[in-house]
C-alpha cells in the first residue's frame, strides 16, 4: 500500500499536497539514513501533534520492525532472554521538544519564553537533523524562532500550517498547508497527514 495516495484517495481536497507529503516523508528517510534524528515542536494542539508524531517513529506503527540479526544477538546476551529481546522494535530518533517540561519552563522563566524551542534545538541538534514545526497559524513565535535557529544550524524544516502558511512559509524548506484556517479544522488534517508520512518512511526503511 502506498500511504501517500492512500491519503489523497481519502481526502480529494488534499491532492495538491501529495509531492509535499512524499518530499516530507524523503526528509525524514533521508534523516535516519544519515544518522541524524527529528526535532518536533508545536503550542497546544500542536504540542500533542508533536508527542503524537514521536510515538509512530519511535516504535512499529503499521509494522513490526524487528531488530537485525546482529542486534538481536547482542540484545538477547544482554537481556538474558531472546524472546525478551525481540519484542524491542528499531526505531527512528524523534524527540518532542514539547515533553522537556523542566527545561521549557525554567528557560520560560529564567530567560525567554519566546526562545524555549529555540534553546532546545540549540542545545540538542546537529547538522543534518530535521525539525518538524507545528502552528495552525504558521505565525506562533517560539515556533516561528525554532525554525530560524534550526536554519542557522544547519537543519532541515518541514512546518505544518493552515492556509497560508505564516511566517513559517518564509523560513521552513518544505511547508505541509493544510486547506482550512480554523484552528481545530486544520488540526484535522495535520493528523491523517502525517500519519501517512510516518507510515510510508516506515514501509521505505522497515519493510
Amino acid at each position: 500500500m502506498n500511504y501517500i495516495e492512500n491519503l489523497t484517495s481519502r481526502y480529494p481536497e488534499l491532492k495538491f499536497m501529495e509531492n509535499g507529503v512524499k518530499r516530507a516523508t524523503e526528509a525524514v528517510v533521508d534523516c535516519y539514513k544519515r544518522g541524524g534524528k527529528i526535532l518536533l515542536c508545536g503550542n497546544g494542539g500542536s504540542a500533542a501533534d508533536s508527542e503524537h508524531i514521536s510515538g509512530e517513529l519511535l516504535k512499529g506503527f503499521m509494522s513490526k520492525r524487528c531488530p537485525t540479526e546482529e542486534e538481536l544477538a547482542k540484545l538477547s546476551s544482554a537481556l538474558g532472554s531472546c524472546d525478551l529481546a525481540a519484542k524491542l522494535q528499531r526505531g527512528i530518533p524523534a524527540i518532542p521538544l514539547t515533553s522537556l517540561t523542566a527545561s521549557l519552563s525554567a528557560f520560560a522563566n529564567d530567560v525567554d519564553p519566546e526562545l524555549v524551542f529555540a534553546q532546545l534545538v540549540f542545545a540538542l541538534s546537529s547538522p543534518g537533523d530535521l525539525l518538524m514545526c507545528l502552528s495552525t497559524s504558521g505565525n506562533s513565535l517560539n515556533v516561528v524562532r525554532a525554525a530560524q535557529a534550526a536554519k542557522a544550524l544547519g537543519l532541515t524544516v518541514v512546518a505544518f500550517t493552515g492556509e497560508g502558511g505564516g511566517k513559517l512559509l518564509e523560513i521552513s524548506d518544505l511547508t505541509l498547508s493544510a486547506p482550512e484556517k480554523e484552528t481545530y479544522k486544520v488540526q484535522e488534517y495535520h493528523l491523517p497527514i502525517y500519519h501517512a508520512i510516518c507510515a510510508e518512511a516506515e514501509k521505505i526503511l522497515f519493510g
